[in-house]
């Protein structure tokens, strides 16, 4: 198995893929890899020539400087899961000073908006990391397809946005939620929830359940106050959010349209905040 930690190395060494006419197949991640992480990769090894994973923990992405500090990172265990599922997966794994050139800071980017709302709101700066080191990372890797879960939904429209807005002919793939077998979203922060509160957690997602059903005879407004009361009722939860929004433009809405919709949550369990998503209609 090949592991970069170097730009140039990589580039090099992709050169051969890109003057082949092989497709690069590419998934970002920040490492602490679960199922959920293998499912986009396996989907990348359908549908190209070789694909390329990344590891690193993105420090502008992070508002929190607690959250970056207990992020876990576990590249050694990473690597034995993606050589499990195919040794001939490219790892590239830099150092911060590699992707920042010694200066870590963020760009600016203008989303139309959609890093405005939800995880924008409560996150200030968020997605301008994001998008800085996936602009970076397409940079370097030059991907065919770049695959993306959909449990970051709002993530997956700002980097659809960024290529669109950059012109980098990039195929933003979007590949659905994993779950653990209780129905609790696949997230590396899993892992800091004690096994009590993982099984307290499969409530997330019955309670969205419960929203997707709800949205086809109630208004809005209604199913905004099921998921609120559902919460109320188990007080070892702390909703930071719930909203309905467009998906196209992840606006929050007040009255149906003839648009897809979808429910987005960012919850509180102890100190562990979890993010989820559901489509509704």
């Amino acid at each position: 198995m090949l592991i970069f930690s170097k730009k140039a190395a990589l580039q090099a060494h992709l050169d051969t893929y890109i003057k082949a006419g092989k497709g690069i197949g590419f998934v970002p991640t920040m490492g602490a890899l679960h199922s959920g992480h293998l499912s986009l990769m396996q989907q990348s090894l359908e549908q190209n020539g070789v694909t390329v994973v990344s590891i690193f923990v993105n420090p502008t992405q992070f508002n929190n400087p607690d959250d970056l500090k207990k992020y876990p990172r576990t590249l050694e265990a990473d690597a034995e899961k993606i050589s499990g599922l195919n040794k001939d997966i490219i790892i590239f794994a830099p150092e911060v000073d590699e992707m920042y050139d010694g200066n870590t800071v963020s760009s600016h980017y203008d989303f139309d908006g959609l890093e405005n709302q939800m995880e924008g709101a409560h996150r200030p700066g968020h997605f301008d990391g994001v998008g800085t080191i996936v602009k970076k990372l397409f940079e370097i890797v030059r991907p065919t397809n770049a695959y993306f879960g959909e449990k970051d939904f709002q993530q997956l429209q700002i980097v659809k946005k960024l290529v669109e807005k950059n012109h980098m002919g990039i195929n933003v793939v979007g590949c659905p939620i994993t779950r653990e077998d209780n129905g609790l979203a696949m997230s590396s922060r899993n892992a800091r929830l004690s096994d009590a509160e993982r099984n307290e957690a499969a409530l997330i997602y019955k309670i969205l359940q419960g929203a997707r059903k709800r949205f086809d005879f109630e208004s809005i407004a209604e199913v905004k106050s099921f998921v609120e009361s559902a919460f109320e009722a188990h007080p070892a939860f702390k909703p930071e959010y719930f909203e309905i929004a467009a998906e196209d433009t992840l606006e929050p809405a007040t009255l149906k349209e003839n648009r897809k919709y979808r429910a987005f949550i960012a919850i509180f369990l102890g100190n562990v905040r979890l993010i989820d998503n559901i489509s509704l209609n």
